[in-house]
């Protein structure tokens, strides 16, 4: 019997209030914070970032969990990068600048190795001194066998 008066004295102690108080602050922070985090998150990918935090804040955990399965998969600022990434790779194969395949600098069309990692990218003709693909057994330009 002192058993169950001791148990019942400790949920009417100040020590239990003071704990049950915590827990409800701790709720009430996790509250908060999901709804801050959702709306944030929502902004940088550029979903209704106040309709998010609203859904989050009248369903604090379903709501969260919705919007991390329907969220965009990417931020904005990532797409951007992406798009502007490719326009420029467009620009580079646009203009007919060649890459080393090494270093990957640029380089004339005309180089026989790369100025900047000395790798062979061409070979020159015997007779002619033109430039000649490393590939090729015959110079297109003499006709001499190489």
């Amino acid at each position: 019997m002192e058993f169950f008066q001791s148990v019942v004295d400790f949920f009417g102690s100040p020590l239990f209030r003071l704990i049950v108080n915590l827990i409800y602050l701790f709720g009430l922070v996790l509250y908060i914070s999901i709804a801050k985090w959702t709306y944030s998150d929502a902004k940088r990918r550029g979903a209704m970032a106040f309709y998010w935090m609203i859904v989050a804040m009248l369903f604090p955990v379903a709501g969260w969990l919705i919007y991390i399965i329907v969220r965009p998969p990417e931020y904005l600022e990532d797409v951007r990068e992406r798009e502007l990434e490719v326009r420029a790779k467009e620009a580079l194969l646009a203009s007919g600048d060649l890459a080393c395949p090494a270093c990957f600098k640029p380089v004339d069309k005309d180089f026989l190795i790369c100025p900047s990692c000395r790798r062979r990218l061409k070979k020159s003709c015997p007779s002619c001194d033109r430039a000649l693909d490393t590939s090729w057994s015959i110079c297109p330009y003499c006709q001499q066998i190489l």
